[in-house]
Protein backbone atom coordinates (compact mmCIF):
# COMPACT_ATOMS: atom_id res chain seq x y z
CA UNK A 1 0.00 0.00 0.00
CA UNK A 2 2.89 2.35 0.59
CA UNK A 3 4.78 2.03 -2.11
CA UNK A 4 0.92 2.31 -3.96
CA UNK A 5 0.74 5.38 -2.74
CA UNK A 6 4.54 6.42 -4.05
CA UNK A 7 3.87 5.51 -7.03
CA UNK A 8 0.66 7.96 -7.28
CA UNK A 9 2.56 10.78 -5.22
CA UNK A 10 5.36 10.38 -8.06
CA UNK A 11 2.46 10.08 -11.18
CA UNK A 12 1.15 13.81 -9.80
CA UNK A 13 4.05 15.16 -9.41
CA UNK A 14 5.07 14.56 -13.17
CA UNK A 15 1.88 16.33 -14.00
CA UNK A 16 3.48 19.07 -12.70
CA UNK A 17 6.67 18.85 -13.96
CA UNK A 18 5.70 17.99 -17.38
CA UNK A 19 4.39 21.75 -18.32
CA UNK A 20 7.82 23.08 -17.05
CA UNK A 21 9.62 20.60 -19.18
CA UNK A 22 7.60 22.61 -22.09
CA UNK A 23 8.36 25.74 -21.35
CA UNK A 24 5.52 26.08 -19.45
CA UNK A 25 4.60 27.64 -15.42
CA UNK A 26 1.35 25.96 -14.78
CA UNK A 27 -0.60 22.95 -16.20
CA UNK A 28 -2.35 24.10 -19.48
CA UNK A 29 -3.92 21.42 -21.93
CA UNK A 30 -1.17 21.90 -24.56
CA UNK A 31 -1.63 22.56 -28.04
CA UNK A 32 -0.91 19.58 -30.70
CA UNK A 33 2.58 19.50 -31.48
CA UNK A 34 3.93 21.60 -28.53
CA UNK A 35 5.72 18.68 -26.92
CA UNK A 36 9.11 19.53 -25.78
CA UNK A 37 11.93 16.61 -26.24
CA UNK A 38 12.34 17.14 -22.25
CA UNK A 39 8.76 16.70 -21.79
CA UNK A 40 8.93 13.75 -23.96
CA UNK A 41 11.77 12.30 -22.16
CA UNK A 42 10.63 12.95 -18.86
CA UNK A 43 7.30 11.25 -19.81
CA UNK A 44 8.93 8.18 -20.72
CA UNK A 45 11.17 8.06 -17.61
CA UNK A 46 7.81 8.29 -15.36
CA UNK A 47 5.79 5.11 -17.31
CA UNK A 48 8.92 3.45 -17.21
CA UNK A 49 9.47 4.06 -13.08
CA UNK A 50 6.12 3.20 -12.85
CA UNK A 51 6.30 -0.23 -14.30
CA UNK A 52 9.45 -0.86 -12.45
CA UNK A 53 7.75 0.03 -8.91
CA UNK A 54 4.55 -1.90 -9.84
CA UNK A 55 6.77 -5.13 -10.58
CA UNK A 56 7.89 -4.82 -7.29
CA UNK A 57 4.29 -5.87 -5.48
CA UNK A 58 4.09 -9.33 -4.69
CA UNK A 59 0.64 -9.43 -3.97
CA UNK A 60 -2.41 -7.47 -5.29
CA UNK A 61 -4.88 -8.66 -3.44
CA UNK A 62 -6.53 -5.06 -2.16
CA UNK A 63 -8.97 -3.06 -4.35
CA UNK A 64 -6.23 -0.21 -5.12
CA UNK A 65 -3.32 -2.55 -5.97
CA UNK A 66 -5.09 -4.04 -7.77
CA UNK A 67 -6.19 -0.87 -9.96
CA UNK A 68 -3.16 -0.45 -10.48
CA UNK A 69 -2.79 -1.37 -14.27
CA UNK A 70 -5.62 1.36 -14.86
CA UNK A 71 -4.20 3.99 -13.65
CA UNK A 72 -0.99 3.18 -15.37
CA UNK A 73 -3.01 3.30 -18.33
CA UNK A 74 -5.04 6.23 -17.36
CA UNK A 75 -2.28 8.22 -16.51
CA UNK A 76 0.09 7.27 -19.73
CA UNK A 77 -2.68 8.51 -22.05
CA UNK A 78 -3.38 11.81 -20.19
CA UNK A 79 0.53 12.56 -20.18
CA UNK A 80 0.45 11.74 -24.01
CA UNK A 81 -1.86 14.42 -25.02
CA UNK A 82 -0.72 16.60 -22.12
CA UNK A 83 2.92 15.92 -23.76
CA UNK A 84 1.39 16.81 -27.68
CA UNK A 85 2.06 12.89 -28.44
CA UNK A 86 -0.96 12.40 -30.14
CA UNK A 87 -0.83 14.86 -32.42
CA UNK A 88 -2.99 15.24 -34.92
CA UNK A 89 -5.47 13.09 -33.45
CA UNK A 90 -8.06 15.25 -31.54
CA UNK A 91 -7.74 12.73 -28.36
CA UNK A 92 -9.13 14.22 -25.14
CA UNK A 93 -7.09 13.77 -21.70
CA UNK A 94 -9.22 11.11 -19.71
CA UNK A 95 -10.06 13.73 -16.89
CA UNK A 96 -12.16 15.43 -19.92
CA UNK A 97 -13.71 12.54 -21.16
CA UNK A 98 -14.77 11.44 -17.08
CA UNK A 99 -16.18 15.08 -16.58
CA UNK A 100 -18.51 14.25 -20.08
CA UNK A 101 -19.55 10.84 -18.93
CA UNK A 102 -20.85 12.22 -15.68
CA UNK A 103 -22.96 14.79 -17.90
CA UNK A 104 -24.65 12.26 -20.42
CA UNK A 105 -25.62 9.81 -17.87
CA UNK A 106 -28.04 12.58 -16.13
CA UNK A 107 -29.81 12.81 -19.85
CA UNK A 108 -33.08 11.26 -19.79
CA UNK A 109 -32.33 10.71 -23.61
CA UNK A 110 -28.91 8.85 -23.15
CA UNK A 111 -31.01 6.76 -20.38
CA UNK A 112 -33.30 5.55 -23.28
CA UNK A 113 -30.66 4.77 -25.62
CA UNK A 114 -29.03 2.64 -22.79
CA UNK A 115 -31.96 0.72 -21.94
CA UNK A 116 -32.82 -0.52 -25.82
CA UNK A 117 -28.92 -1.56 -26.02
CA UNK A 118 -29.44 -3.94 -22.40
CA UNK A 119 -32.59 -5.12 -23.62
CA UNK A 120 -30.97 -6.48 -26.80
CA UNK A 121 -28.25 -7.77 -24.75
CA UNK A 122 -30.28 -9.26 -22.29
CA UNK A 123 -32.46 -11.35 -24.59
CA UNK A 124 -29.52 -12.51 -27.01
CA UNK A 125 -27.61 -13.47 -24.17
CA UNK A 126 -30.05 -15.37 -22.36
CA UNK A 127 -30.96 -17.05 -25.56
CA UNK A 128 -27.33 -18.08 -26.25
CA UNK A 129 -27.28 -19.47 -22.52
CA UNK A 130 -30.82 -21.18 -23.05
CA UNK A 131 -29.28 -22.96 -26.30
CA UNK A 132 -25.84 -23.33 -25.79
CA UNK A 133 -25.73 -24.61 -22.09
CA UNK A 134 -27.91 -27.98 -22.11
CA UNK A 135 -26.57 -28.70 -25.95
CA UNK A 136 -22.76 -28.07 -24.72
CA UNK A 137 -24.05 -30.81 -21.91
CA UNK A 138 -25.35 -33.12 -24.09
CA UNK A 139 -22.21 -32.96 -26.90
CA UNK A 140 -19.57 -33.38 -24.46
CA UNK A 141 -20.99 -35.57 -21.88
CA UNK A 142 -22.66 -38.42 -24.87
CA UNK A 143 -20.84 -39.70 -27.31
CA UNK A 144 -23.21 -40.46 -30.07
CA UNK A 145 -24.49 -36.88 -29.69
CA UNK A 146 -20.98 -35.57 -30.27
CA UNK A 147 -20.52 -37.95 -33.18
CA UNK A 148 -23.35 -36.12 -35.08
CA UNK A 149 -23.85 -32.93 -34.12
CA UNK A 150 -19.73 -31.70 -34.10
CA UNK A 151 -18.97 -31.29 -37.65
CA UNK A 152 -22.24 -29.35 -38.02
CA UNK A 153 -21.18 -27.46 -34.96
CA UNK A 154 -18.01 -26.79 -36.63
CA UNK A 155 -18.80 -25.96 -39.50
CA UNK A 156 -21.73 -23.30 -38.79
CA UNK A 157 -19.66 -21.50 -35.78
CA UNK A 158 -17.10 -20.43 -39.25
CA UNK A 159 -19.61 -18.33 -40.21
CA UNK A 160 -18.92 -14.84 -39.60
CA UNK A 161 -21.91 -13.14 -37.50
CA UNK A 162 -22.19 -10.13 -39.03
CA UNK A 163 -22.26 -11.68 -42.62
CA UNK A 164 -25.72 -12.95 -41.80
CA UNK A 165 -27.31 -9.65 -40.62
CA UNK A 166 -28.47 -8.70 -43.96
CA UNK A 167 -29.93 -12.44 -44.61
CA UNK A 168 -31.20 -12.08 -41.10
CA UNK A 169 -33.01 -8.83 -42.34
CA UNK A 170 -34.36 -11.02 -45.47
CA UNK A 171 -36.24 -13.91 -43.29
CA UNK A 172 -37.09 -11.89 -40.42
CA UNK A 173 -37.58 -8.19 -41.14
CA UNK A 174 -36.34 -4.68 -40.43
CA UNK A 175 -36.90 -5.34 -36.40
CA UNK A 176 -34.92 -6.23 -33.54
CA UNK A 177 -35.39 -10.04 -34.23
CA UNK A 178 -32.39 -9.50 -36.22
CA UNK A 179 -30.47 -8.10 -33.71
CA UNK A 180 -31.29 -10.16 -30.89
CA UNK A 181 -30.37 -13.29 -33.09
CA UNK A 182 -26.73 -11.98 -34.27
CA UNK A 183 -25.99 -10.64 -30.30
CA UNK A 184 -27.16 -14.39 -29.01
CA UNK A 185 -24.98 -16.00 -31.75
CA UNK A 186 -22.29 -13.56 -30.93
CA UNK A 187 -22.12 -15.21 -27.34
CA UNK A 188 -23.68 -18.96 -28.07
CA UNK A 189 -20.20 -20.16 -29.62
CA UNK A 190 -18.09 -19.34 -26.79
CA UNK A 191 -20.45 -20.76 -24.00
CA UNK A 192 -21.41 -23.62 -26.01
CA UNK A 193 -17.32 -24.31 -26.56
CA UNK A 194 -16.75 -23.46 -23.17
CA UNK A 195 -19.47 -26.10 -21.94
CA UNK A 196 -18.35 -29.00 -24.34
CA UNK A 197 -14.65 -28.66 -23.30
CA UNK A 198 -15.43 -28.43 -19.51
CA UNK A 199 -18.10 -31.84 -19.54
CA UNK A 200 -15.01 -33.35 -21.24
CA UNK A 201 -12.58 -32.09 -19.06
CA UNK A 202 -14.63 -33.61 -16.02
CA UNK A 203 -11.98 -35.57 -14.04
CA UNK A 204 -12.83 -39.94 -15.00
CA UNK A 205 -11.90 -40.56 -11.03
CA UNK A 206 -14.70 -38.75 -9.88
CA UNK A 207 -17.12 -40.05 -12.54
CA UNK A 208 -16.69 -43.70 -11.57
CA UNK A 209 -16.19 -43.01 -8.05
CA UNK A 210 -20.05 -41.75 -8.06
CA UNK A 211 -20.83 -44.33 -10.60
CA UNK A 212 -19.29 -46.93 -7.84
CA UNK A 213 -22.07 -45.82 -5.33
CA UNK A 214 -24.64 -46.02 -7.74
CA UNK A 215 -25.29 -42.63 -8.70
CA UNK A 216 -27.73 -42.17 -11.50
CA UNK A 217 -27.06 -40.63 -14.73
CA UNK A 218 -29.17 -37.33 -13.41
CA UNK A 219 -27.15 -37.20 -10.15
CA UNK A 220 -24.13 -37.70 -11.86
CA UNK A 221 -24.40 -34.58 -13.94
CA UNK A 222 -26.17 -32.12 -11.51
CA UNK A 223 -23.71 -33.19 -7.94
CA UNK A 224 -19.98 -34.00 -10.40
CA UNK A 225 -20.04 -33.11 -13.85
CA UNK A 226 -22.18 -29.41 -13.27
CA UNK A 227 -20.08 -28.29 -10.35
CA UNK A 228 -16.91 -29.38 -12.29
CA UNK A 229 -17.61 -27.92 -15.21
CA UNK A 230 -19.27 -24.41 -14.09
CA UNK A 231 -15.90 -22.23 -14.02
CA UNK A 232 -14.77 -23.35 -17.26
CA UNK A 233 -18.46 -22.81 -18.03
CA UNK A 234 -17.96 -19.17 -16.57
CA UNK A 235 -15.41 -18.31 -18.41
CA UNK A 236 -16.92 -19.32 -21.57
CA UNK A 237 -19.45 -16.56 -20.29
CA UNK A 238 -17.14 -14.03 -19.52
CA UNK A 239 -15.55 -14.34 -23.44
CA UNK A 240 -18.86 -14.33 -24.81
CA UNK A 241 -20.23 -10.74 -23.01
CA UNK A 242 -17.46 -9.02 -24.34
CA UNK A 243 -18.34 -10.59 -28.05
CA UNK A 244 -21.94 -9.83 -27.47
CA UNK A 245 -20.59 -6.00 -27.29
CA UNK A 246 -18.71 -5.87 -30.29
CA UNK A 247 -21.76 -7.40 -32.23
CA UNK A 248 -23.93 -4.89 -30.20
CA UNK A 249 -21.90 -1.88 -31.76
CA UNK A 250 -22.15 -3.32 -35.23
CA UNK A 251 -25.61 -3.72 -35.70
CA UNK A 252 -26.89 -0.74 -34.37
CA UNK A 253 -24.30 1.16 -36.29
CA UNK A 254 -25.92 -0.84 -39.39
CA UNK A 255 -29.69 -0.84 -39.03
CA UNK A 256 -30.76 0.63 -35.73
CA UNK A 257 -32.01 4.35 -34.98
CA UNK A 258 -31.67 3.92 -31.21
CA UNK A 259 -29.21 2.57 -29.14
CA UNK A 260 -25.67 2.98 -27.39
CA UNK A 261 -24.19 2.07 -31.02
CA UNK A 262 -26.04 4.94 -32.65
CA UNK A 263 -24.34 7.49 -30.19
CA UNK A 264 -20.57 6.22 -30.96
CA UNK A 265 -21.56 8.51 -34.25
CA UNK A 266 -21.85 11.55 -32.37
CA UNK A 267 -19.31 14.60 -31.11
CA UNK A 268 -19.92 12.16 -27.75
CA UNK A 269 -17.85 9.05 -28.80
CA UNK A 270 -15.65 8.98 -26.20
CA UNK A 271 -18.09 9.47 -23.80
CA UNK A 272 -20.51 6.87 -25.33
CA UNK A 273 -16.75 4.54 -25.66
CA UNK A 274 -16.23 4.90 -21.94
CA UNK A 275 -19.65 4.19 -20.69
CA UNK A 276 -20.16 1.60 -22.81
CA UNK A 277 -16.41 -0.01 -20.64
CA UNK A 278 -17.60 0.62 -17.60
CA UNK A 279 -20.41 -1.32 -18.43
CA UNK A 280 -18.62 -4.29 -19.81
CA UNK A 281 -16.23 -4.38 -16.86
CA UNK A 282 -19.25 -4.50 -14.40
CA UNK A 283 -20.73 -7.33 -16.32
CA UNK A 284 -17.44 -9.19 -15.91
CA UNK A 285 -17.37 -8.93 -12.36
CA UNK A 286 -20.80 -9.55 -11.96
CA UNK A 287 -20.07 -12.94 -13.55
CA UNK A 288 -16.59 -13.34 -11.67
CA UNK A 289 -18.81 -12.88 -8.22
CA UNK A 290 -21.27 -15.56 -9.54
CA UNK A 291 -17.96 -18.13 -10.40
CA UNK A 292 -16.72 -17.31 -6.67
CA UNK A 293 -20.36 -17.95 -5.12
CA UNK A 294 -21.24 -21.17 -7.68
CA UNK A 295 -17.24 -22.60 -7.15
CA UNK A 296 -16.67 -22.02 -3.63
CA UNK A 297 -14.55 -25.60 -3.39
CA UNK A 298 -12.40 -24.18 -6.11
CA UNK A 299 -9.12 -24.00 -4.29
CA UNK A 300 -6.62 -20.80 -4.42
CA UNK A 301 -3.24 -21.93 -5.92
CA UNK A 302 -1.25 -19.13 -5.52
CA UNK A 303 2.00 -18.99 -7.49
CA UNK A 304 5.11 -16.78 -7.18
Amino acid sequence: MVVYTRIIAVALTVLLLIPIAQGHGAITESSPGESSPAGIIALLIIIAGIFLLSYKIKQLNTLPQRSLAVVIFLLAWELAVRAGLTYPAAIPVPSRVFQGVMDIVLLEKFWEHTMISLERVFLGYALAMIIAIPLGFAVGWFNTVERYLDPFLQTMRQIPQLALFPAFILFFGIGELPKILLIMLAAVWWILLSTISAVQSVDPFLVKTARSVGASQWDLLRKVVLPSAAPTIITGMRYASTEVILVLVAVELLGASKGLGILLNTPRYWEVLVFMTILGVTANYMLVLLERRLCRWKEEIEIG
